[in-house]
């Protein structure tokens, strides 16, 4: 993406209603959209065009919308593009598997335009994390090695595939342990000050980190009526 062209947005959406929505305020914001009906034809092109942003529907007809993040976030080739999950599904469980096989954020049917554009916003503006690291990132706690730069989640000789998203919440809080960091305070630094989110946001990411994590997910803690810390462990 250079800095005169417009984002390419790719949307997978299987309602025509919701979709025409979706591709109305992309498009009044500056950004090509790219719809597409189902999952096999929204995955086809994700390979083709190179999309900067892909916007995914969880229920779709055919191939959905789980199995398409999944074929993105496994291809070398695709896995750093951004992709938002829709779903008008509000249980954490289905938010939870979603951002288990890669989606870097979501967002819940019914949205209003606004907060659509500023989710997709923050997205794209964070970019792949690669780019916004300059190296020398790197938190060990205990078996846990915390790599930024790299994208790299170790504990022990185990790889650990997390999100963007969930690499920038545990490095913030690995980096600071024991210390207690409010919910809202982890949506700015984490998440974006700009985007319409709630603090069932981070609740949502840390849950999913969690069970990635295993037995060690244990070491973020939850402080009731305050927010979450990293355990106090040996370097």
């Amino acid at each position: 993406m250079t800095a005169l062209a417009k984002p390419k947005i790719l949307v997978i959406e299987d309602e025509p209603d919701i979709l025409e929505v979706i591709q109305y305020n992309l498009e009044r914001e500056g950004y090509k959209v790219l719809p597409c009906r189902n999952g096999e034809q929204g995955l086809s092109r994700i390979r083709t065009d190179n999309p900067d942003l892909v916007i995914l529907d969880l229920m779709l007809p055919g191939m959905d919308g789980v199995e398409v993040c999944r074929q993105v976030k496994s291809d070398p080739v695709t896995r750093a593009i951004p992709l938002v999950m829709v779903t008008a599904k509000s249980e954490e469980s289905d938010i939870v598997l979603g951002l288990g096989i890669g989606a870097d954020d979501y967002i819940t049917k019914p949205f209003s335009p606004r907060e659509l554009i500023a989710r997709v916003k923050v997205v794209l503006r964070r970019g792949p994390l690669r780019e916004e690291s300059g190296g020398g990132d790197r938190v060990v706690r205990g078996e846990m090695s915390i790599d930024l730069a790299r994208h790299e989640l170790r504990i022990g000789d185990r790889l650990i595939t997390v999100t963007p998203t969930e690499m920038r919440l545990l490095h913030f809080l690995a980096s600071h342990p024991g210390r207690v960091f409010p919910r809202s305070h982890l949506l700015s630094r984490v998440i974006g000050e700009d985007a319409v989110v709630t603090d069932r946001n981070i609740d949502v990411h840390v849950r999913s980190l969690r069970q990635k994590l295993g037995d060690a997910g244990n070491l973020i803690e939850t402080v009731r009526g305050v927010g979450y810390r990293f355990a106090e462990v040996g370097r």
